[in-house]
């Protein structure tokens, strides 16, 4: 639970480390590593903000479950019987039990495993033993939590005011993950690990690709590191041409896209919203197909309506969550804050649901790239997560060619804390 003694004791220190922070550098050290400011991340961030906690397919049937830890919170989704995907705080309104473990689960009704309090799948409480014949159980359903699927990606607020600023995501990114119908893909993949790092520093790693070329071979074969920023004075002639050669491949390929009905502009909500996110397409390297050891696709049966293998990488970030959707399967990825030295980062491979393993797709092919990505970012973050935590640290310079995005991740992270009185 919150401790809001420890919270609100770690304050004023909080509050004078945000204020320190240096625009265009990274955050004070204290600000990744105390527990105070993990309370305050816990608070601020993940209790009052929409935060990606998982797909559509998580809960296909009705009765299906999926447990989610927020933070120092958890949440259960539930699809129900009218096929309707609903989330609740896992807490039974009796004395408090959670309900559900972690994790997938398949129920007819959720029942608290402490004194058997019994709910319908929409939340109403169905049986409280022992409480007597006036007992009102309409007054003690389980406490909802806002949700909404935005093309098949689930996102979730705890607080009772969420941020309206959703409707953002819903109106421009709904329209562009349309086409894959990630509500009708299925899960063939899903991973745990966790990162030795806070989760600001996972957010950071994930934000650029100045690291790519010298720690991910895997997946730089279907990245074009220009893509991610670069300085023009310091190119070497090959390097200035194929900068220019992939600028005009994306004025080209631009024009194919619109005709397809993909959108190629990249969209900027960050900086001054509190709903922070960010999409663009991307050209993908190689055979240009997908993100694989061989560029190719990895399923032979693509998603939603994607017909073109050049549709390239929708890539969204979010304030915990990044994401690659292409043509033949998607990459969705979370990040949850499990104490300051701890993230949880959850992987899932989604493909078409049709698609059948060992005849459409290999496990192998579809999910190499990622896994070997996702051990060597763990270990990059545990790098920076001991860096920050030494006596020789100092906020560092962000490239302003190719880490502007973490610099904006800061501001607006420093924005947030202050618009919930962290800061103060």
């Amino acid at each position: 639970m919150l401790d809001e003694k420890n919270l609100h004791a770690g304050d004023a220190s909080i509050g004078s480390l945000l204020r320190q922070r240096q625009v265009g550098h990274t955050l004070p050290a204290q600000i990744y590593i105390s527990h105070a400011a993990y309370l305050a991340d816990c608070d601020a961030i993940f209790a009052k903000h929409w935060i990606a906690v998982g797909v559509d397919c998580d809960v296909e049937e009705p009765g299906d479950v999926i447990a989610i830890e927020i933070g120092t919170s958890s949440i259960v989704i539930v699809r129900d019987d009218d096929m309707n995907i609903r989330a609740f705080h896992n807490v039974c309104s009796h004395r408090g039990s959670r309900l559900v473990p972690p994790g997938r689960s398949v129920v007819g009704k959720l029942v608290c495993p402490y004194h058997q309090w019994t709910y319908d799948l929409d939340g109403a409480l169905a049986l409280a033993p022992q409480m007597g014949v006036d007992f009102d159980r309409s007054l003690h359903h389980l406490k909802p939590v806002a949700l909404r699927s935005i093309g098949g990606i689930l996102y979730a607020c705890l607080s009772d005011e969420p941020p309206d600023d959703i409707t953002h995501l819903i109106n421009k990114v709904g329209p562009r993950l349309a086409p894959y119908d990630l509500t009708n893909a299925k899960v063939a993949y899903e991973t745990e690990i966790i990162e030795d790092g806070n989760w600001k520093l996972t957010m950071e790693n994930n934000r650029e690709c100045y690291h790519c070329a010298s720690n991910h071979p895997e997946l730089s074969l279907s990245f074009h590191s220009a893509d991610f920023g670069f300085d023009p004075e310091g190119l070497t002639p090959t390097e200035k041409d194929e900068a220019d050669a992939l600028a005009k491949a994306y004025e080209e390929q631009g024009k194919i896209w619109e005709t397809q009905g993909l959108d190629p502009s990249a969209i900027e909500h960050t900086v001054g919203y509190p709903t922070n996110f960010r999409m663009q397409r991307l050209i993908i390297a190689g055979l240009g197909e997908s993100q694989t050891m061989d560029t190719r696709a990895a399923s032979a049966i693509p998603l939603g309506n994607m017909t073109m293998s050049g549709s390239g990488d929708l890539h969204l970030w979010g304030i915990n969550s990044w994401n690659h959707i292409m043509a033949d399967h998607a990459v969705i990825f979370t990040a949850f804050p499990i104490g300051p030295d701890k993230t949880l980062v959850r992987t899932k491979w989604l493909v078409n649901k049709d698609a059948v393993e060992g005849e459409d797709y290999d496990l192998d092919h579809l999910t190499a790239v990622w896994k070997a990505t996702n051990a060597e970012d763990a270990n990059l973050v545990a790098l920076a997560h001991q860096g920050v935590s030494s006596a020789g640290y100092r906020p560092g310079p962000y490239s302003p060619f190719t880490e502007r995005a973490l610099d904006e991740f800061a501001t607006w992270y420093v924005e947030r804390m202050t618009a919930h009185g962290h800061a103060t």
